[in-house]
């Protein structure tokens, strides 16, 4: 942001200086006409040491709670009577992240400049996305901004609320496969190799289970690195595959057809859908606008298709219900549903019960699979330590029953 060094004179005829970061030198003079000083120079700073320095990566982002609280507040200041400027001159002084701190700095010097609010926003895309845009707009137009703005709220809570019960459902199984990745990887690289020295001495023949333990801690030892950097390729080969328009489309598809995985997946995908399109029919966005806006945002490619026939089908004069029935991504009842609200000219309301309906299941979803994997992965990292532990004790157990008898 420029900055600018002034001079002015109040109205008592006292002469102030200063300085003020300001987008340009008109947004400055009506700032400072607004306080009641008549600016007689204004001079741009050059850079010099007052040059910030950024560092990539350093910078705080904006998180969706930061957006959150911003929007209730928001909302009730808006609510109370206060003007827009004041508003977002207040929340931009007591915001803690300096990056938003400064993209609401900026919002306010282009509403002040003459801009509308959603032309505003619109300029910082990394925190206001193209769905808060379009719903501060409509709530401009219609004179509705502090209710527009409680219905944003109350939809990036839910939505967080959807994001981190999906975050849980996939970060326990991760961790626990992790772990015992870890611990079995340890015990073959410098546990058995210790057992293997102790057996060399032995005369009889090893056990089977002992020998298959012994080679795969010696083929892991010997090609560690190679091992490594084939998963590390492997990694890297997954993200760039699905990078690709392709290759994004065969993943997606994939995921939404997993046995657990996929219905949970289809579960979020339903719950997200109808809940972003239903707030944007509830605030007034046309419904090819805010389809657009959910196909973009949908997360999932072959959702994403299905959103987009949906538009294509309304635009040639047809229901949505038809083309979300054909496409299979979309349950039975949730095209049924939908059905009955265009019929009955409440979509939108209908739209928000689905959603409500597909939050809870999600949470059922979530608390199931939790429940189912939990046992299985316990099994999973008993059954192959302990496979480990038995198959290098055998010769011990061999040994010790050939001296007893």
């Amino acid at each position: 942001m420029p900055k600018f060094s002034w001079e002015g004179k109040t109205r008592t005829g006292a002469i102030q200086k200063g300085d003020m970061e300001a987008a340009s030198e008109a947004v400055v003079t009506a700032q400072l006409r607004r306080q009641g000083i008549m600016p007689s120079k204004i001079k741009a700073r050059g850079k010099g040491l007052d040059v910030e320095i950024k560092i990539p990566g350093m910078q705080p982002k904006v998180t969706t709670k930061d957006l959150v609280v911003f929007t209730r507040q928001f909302a009730t200041m808006i609510d109370a009577g206060l003007p827009l400027v004041q508003c977002l001159d207040i929340l931009g002084k007591q915001q803690d992240n300096k990056t938003f701190k400064k993209i609401l700095t900026t919002v306010k010097e282009s509403v002040e400049s003459g801009s509308t609010f959603a032309d505003a926003l619109k300029k910082h895309p990394k925190a206001f996305d193209e769905l808060y845009v379009n719903l501060v707009a409509a709530g401009e137009v219609g004179g509705i901004l502090d209710t527009i703005l409680n219905r944003l709220a109350a939809y990036i809570e839910k939505a967080l609320k959807l994001k981190k019960q999906v975050k849980s459902a996939m970060t326990y199984p991760a961790t626990i496969v992790a772990i015992a990745v870890l611990v079995i990887s340890v015990i073959l690289v410098f546990v058995i190799p210790q057992f293997s020295k102790m057996f060399e001495d032995f005369g009889s023949a090893l056990p089977t289970p002992t020998v298959i333990v012994i080679n795969l801690s010696n083929f892991i030892q010997d090609y560690i690195l190679a091992i490594i950097g084939a998963i590390v390729a492997l990694i890297v080969g997954f993200k760039r595959i699905y990078r690709t328009k392709k290759g994004r489309e065969v993943i997606d598809d994939f995921a939404l057809k997993l046995p657990v995985f996929g219905v949970l997946i289809r579960k979020v995908a339903v719950a997200k859908f109808t809940r972003t399109l239903g707030t944007m029919m509830s605030s007034g966005v046309p419904i090819l606008d805010g389809l657009d806006i959910v196909a973009k945002t949908a997360g999932n490619k072959t959702v994403e298709k299905a959103i987009y026939k949906v538009k294509q089908s309304i635009s040639e004069g047809k229901t949505i219900a038809e083309p979300l029935t054909s496409s299979g991504v979309f349950p039975p009842m949730v095209c049924q549903m939908i059905s009955v609200g265009e019929q009955a000219g409440a979509l939108d309301t209908m739209l928000n019960k689905i959603a409500d309906f597909y939050d809870d299941e999600v949470d059922d979803a979530v608390g199931n699979l939790t429940a189912m994997m939990e046992p299985l992965l316990m099994l999973f990292l008993g059954t192959t330590v302990g496979g480990l532990v038995i198959a290098m004790y055998l010769p011990i157990f061999k040994l010790a029953g050939a001296v007893g008898g």
